[in-house]
């Protein structure tokens, strides 16, 4: 990391006040800082109220651009609606990112919106290279002198640049990689886009490993402890260390355009049986690795983990009675089951698996031998979950705790407590269909004698009777639109999970064809098998 170089780093406590708290947190600002300063930057301005004129957004973002480009971060930042943070990071801009020679090129403003464009250059250590980005600003009222001022954010310095960052140039912390794939295909940011903060988190962990030397380069660099700087420019190339990795690249190139379909998406495909993550993408507007690290419900994917507990604990079996009733009461809170369900008093475990009846599955949760920690173990004991998985980056390795009430029927289809992301269920989809937990790696653990984790599995009987069901689903049951047209050995389960706050649910689907198994996640997008179904399926299509 800097050797002896002073970071400006972005106030954690203005940066939630800014970003999280909306209009109060505005006022809050305002109050502190007058609305960007005071002096020469607007002191002369009669308050006035109401959207900034036309003049006013091209007067201030002027005199903010002149100023930015003179490397005066104070005077730049009165012209903001929070000099006090704007400072830091305009101050980083020249000291510890070392960009000179800034000049700016302001596009045609768009109401309160005014897109430019920056180009500049690097210097550091006897090197230089030259920079050239686009971004935009907004400029607003401010609350408490009525001045015309830029709305702060981060991305007005850089559009990478997020609450917490600053930017640096050094000597990089991590000699670079080239990662391949299984096959030795190399895998690049600007081909693969979303494995952008996954070969960040490689690099930093496995750099010098891969026996590569560090170059000088542009960064910024995140205020979360732990995750990897992403790189911007590099001025002096350093040596790039080989990192075989057990992705392929078809099956990535699949995933990458999937996600594509929606935003706030993300899907994980594994290879049953070894283990081997064979794609992961996202589709966000941040560079969180969701299908990694993502803790959300899973909705009716859980119900997977739910059978096997049912079957293992002899509580009822494949073709076993499992009736799906209208509704089901579990210690005073009702439950139900997606609308227009037709109840099926009947019903075998096979068909409330594969019409994804929640009814018939809280319902079957109270039989004896069943206790509050019955779902936990099974989870936990045969699929390998909460179990410090070490895939080679950081990951979430899910979440199924023991608890009593109206949470632990809400966990056995997926709700409540329980928290999984795309990696969690491909791997739950892997087990299911195998019988053995073979714990999910994105690097050879031989590579840094890394343990993997276990566990038991599951019996034979069990993971035969799952397979099955898996198999009516994607063929009778809620996810055969989806999976229409695979060939193969394929089978499914569809999610629906409701979010506090949100009016339309995550949708869940993971599924497998042959030896791969997928899961994705698509916040916000309603039933498992209409927005994440299609992805899941073009990823087998692709690898399976």
């Amino acid at each position: 990391m800097a050797r002896g170089v002073k970071v400006a780093v972005i106030s954690t406590a203005f940066a939630v006040m800014v970003g999280g708290a909306g209009y109060g947190a505005y006022n809050i600002v305002s109050a502190l800082n007058g609305d960007g300063g005071t002096g020469a930057a607007g002191s002369s301005d009669a308050k006035r109220s109401g959207p900034p004129s036309k003049d006013e957004v091209a007067e201030t973002s002027k005199k903010f651009f002149a100023a930015w480009e003179k490397g005066e971060a104070a005077s730049a930042a009165s012209y903001t609606n929070n000099s006090t943070v704007a400072e830091q990071l305009l101050t980083a801009y020249s000291d510890t990112a070392h960009i000179t020679d800034v000049r700016i090129t302001p596009g045609t403003a768009t109401g309160d919106t005014v897109p430019y464009g920056v180009k500049a250059t690097v210097k550091y250590a006897g090197k230089s290279k030259p920079l050239s980005y686009r971004s935009r600003l907004t400029v607003v009222r401010g609350v408490t002198t009525g001045r015309a001022l830029v709305d702060w954010k981060p991305s007005v310095v850089h559009p990478e640049l997020q609450t917490g960052d600053t930017l640096v140039t050094e000597e990089s912390a991590n000699p670079p990689i080239e990662a391949v794939d299984r096959d030795g295909v190399v895998l690049t940011k600007a081909k693969y886009p979303s494995l952008g903060p996954v070969l960040d988190a490689l690099r930093a962990k496995y750099g010098e490993q891969a026996g590569g030397t560090p170059g000088i380069e542009l960064s910024i660099r995140h205020q979360t402890e732990g995750v990897a700087e992403t790189s911007l420019l590099t001025l002096a190339k350093g040596k790039a260390g080989k990192l075989e990795t057990t992705l392929s690249a078809t099956a990535q190139a699949a995933a990458e355009k999937a996600v594509k379909l929606y935003d706030q998406s993300s899907v994980v495909a594994v290879k049953p049986s070894t283990g081997e993550v064979l794609a992961v993408a996202n589709n966000r507007k941040d560079a969180f690795n969701a299908a990694f690290e993502g803790t959300v419900a899973p909705g009716s994917t859980m119900k997977i983990i739910t059978a096997a507990m049912l079957i293992d604990n002899g509580v009822t079996s494949m073709n076993g009675p499992a009736p799906c009733t209208e509704d089901a009461v579990w210690q005073g809170q009702t439950f139900r089951n997606l609308t227009g369900m037709q109840p099926n008093l009947n019903a075998t475990l096979a068909n409330s698996f594969m019409r994804s009846c929640n009814t018939a599955f809280i319902k079957l949760i109270d039989e004896k031998p069943l206790t509050d920690e019955s779902l936990t173990k099974e989870a936990e004991e045969r699929f390998g979950i909460n179990h410090d998985w070490q895939t080679g980056i950081v990951s979430f390795d899910g979440k199924v705790p023991a608890v009593s009430g109206p949470d632990r029927a809400a966990g056995a289809i997926g709700q409540g407590q329980v928290q999984m992301n795309p990696l969690n269920m491909a791997s739950v989809t892997a087990t299911a269909i195998t019988g053995a937990f073979r714990q999910p790696y994105l690097v050879s653990p031989k590579l840094d004698d890394r343990q993997l984790a276990t566990a038991k599995g599951l019996p034979y009987n069990t993971a035969s009777q799952l397979k099955q069901m898996m198999r009516l689903t994607a063929t009778q049951g809620t996810a055969a639109k989806a999976m229409a047209g695979l060939g193969g050995d394929i089978g499914a389960k569809t999610g629906s999970a409701e979010v506090d706050g949100n009016a339309v649910s995550d949708s869940w689907f993971t599924g497998f064809r042959n030896d791969v198994s997928a899961a994705a996640l698509v916040q916000g997008g309603g039933h498992g098998g209409d927005a994440a179904g299609p992805i899941v399926a073009a990823v087998l299509r692709a690898a399976g």
